[in-house]
């Protein structure tokens, strides 16, 4: 809060500044006459702007700032449609203020940037052309935004109102409605009514079917509410003391749709946010890896068995599926979605941890999704020394991705072909899928 700010800090602060190129994190970078460099949110490159300062004191290396007023505005601005979108406001989006072409040249950028600093690798190398690809259905009209996200988290603040947090911020921003949550979301209601002695709730509508879920998670020592929304929906808790999700009522899991297959979701289990994007990235993978008859593949990360399906549907009964998932519940659901492919086991536990005590040295496909901080050093050197002919690398952190595909690179594999999907529109977030081979050694 500012009014314990050291007396060094330089919140509150206002630059008048030239915005230059956009940075990893939904932002822009700009310097001031005195040369501090600013990261400045809602703005866009090229524009003149008043900039506030957020975050930061004399001795900080960069301050973090909002564009308070547009002095030149870029072509590409447009007024944000969200009424809670804006410096101060909610933190969930980062480009309201942008058109959707102009939100997805910047996704490029930023790749193509974190690409050339920390691989080495030009677009061109990468085998990318350079765009980002909108999900199915998301090119809509102006001012039209894509209700895409199935799962919200809402913060509650203490007199019991959901809305959402404020960028960097504990501090809830209370809303009426979030404009890009799912039709599924939305029509639950959860902003129209009290949750007193609530901390969060996550309100999941799954887009493979009509199932409903709210996750509560109590105040400490506070009583669960009952829970009456405006459609019929599954009631799940987090319990104080262990952490763990436990069912209240209604089914403890929804049920998602892709590559022709039913998945059991359990709460905490992952699947993509975007009603698009499990069909989306399953088809880049396989498209990426041309699975053939009888080949082995890894799939790492597995989650409910998303990748593995579709491995082990294309592999056939000669080929042989192992998945390694970190969560239990996950790797429950995994085991159940999977359960009619007896070419497919599951193993719990961490991929660096799991994979040497597999004894496997030899595949012939690879697919890995990490969670945000990537695969690491250690395990794409020990995947790499697995020789299989391609490898599917699935990253919602272009940053992480380019450092482990710089390791790639290190143990002899090259990018055959990137592509890279809009599947979070309005925030920074972007999702890419990297095609691996082995450098072929001249004879």
């Amino acid at each position: 809060m500012q009014q314990n700010a050291p007396e060094s800090s330089l919140i509150g602060e206002e630059y008048e500044v030239e915005v230059g190129p956009v940075a990893h994190g939904g932002h822009c970078i700009a310097r001031t006459e005195e040369g501090r460099v600013l990261f400045v949110r809602h703005a866009l490159p090229g524009e003149k702007v008043v900039a506030r300062v957020t975050e930061g004191e004399e001795t900080s290396r960069f301050l973090r700032a909002d564009a308070v007023t547009i002095l030149d505005p870029s072509k590409d601005r447009v007024e944000a449609p969200c009424p809670f979108a804006g410096p101060g406001k909610c933190g969930g989006c980062d480009w309201q203020h942008a058109k959707p072409g102009a939100q997805r040249r910047l996704k490029g950028e930023v790749i193509a940037e974190q690409l050339l600093r920390l691989a080495g690798l030009t677009p061109e190398e990468a085998g990318w052309d350079g765009t980002v690809m909108p999900a199915e259905g998301d090119k809509l009209p102006p001012g039209e935004v894509p209700q895409w996200r199935t799962r919200v988290q809402y913060a509650v603040d203490a007199e019991g109102n959901a809305g959402l947090r404020k960028h960097r911020s504990h501090e809830v921003e209370n809303i009426d409605h979030c404009m890009i949550a799912a039709q599924g979301v939305s029509e639950l209601g959860i902003e129209k009514r009290n949750w007193e002695g609530m901390a969060s709730i996550e309100a999941i509508a799954a887009s493979g079917s009509g199932d409903r879920q709210v996750i509560l998670t109590p105040r400490p020592g506070a009583r669960l509410p009952l829970v009456e929304l405006d459609k019929p929906v599954s009631v799940m808790r987090v319990d104080e003391k262990d952490g763990g999700v436990h069912r209240v009522h209604g089914r403890a899991f929804v049920r998602e749709r892709a590559d022709e297959r039913t998945y059991r979701v359990g709460s905490g289990g992952f699947w993509q946010v975007h009603p698009k994007a499990a069909q989306t990235l399953m088809l880049a993978v396989m498209q990426g890896l041309t699975p053939r008859k009888g080949e082995t593949a890894l799939d790492l990360y597995c989650g409910v068995g998303l990748f593995a399906g579709a491995l082990a549907d294309r592999v056939g009964d000669q080929g042989a599926v192992l998945g390694i998932e970190s969560g239990k519940r996950a790797v429950e659901d995994a085991r159940h979605n999977l359960a009619a492919f007896p070419r497919v086991r599951i193993e719990q536990g961490k991929v660096e941890s799991v994979l040497p005590r597999t004894g496997i040295t030899e595949v012939d496909l690879i697919v890995l999704d990490p969670p945000r901080a990537g695969a690491g050093k250690q395990t794409v050197h020990h995947l790499a020394g697995l020789g299989a002919r391609r490898i599917a690398y699935v990253a919602c952190d272009p940053a992480a991705l380019a450092r482990d595909l710089a390791y790639f690179a290190d143990r002899g594999y090259k990018v055959r072909t990137l592509r890279a999907f809009d599947l979070f529109p309005m925030t920074h977030h972007v999702e890419c899928v990297a095609i691996l081979e082995p450098v072929k050694k001249d004879a």
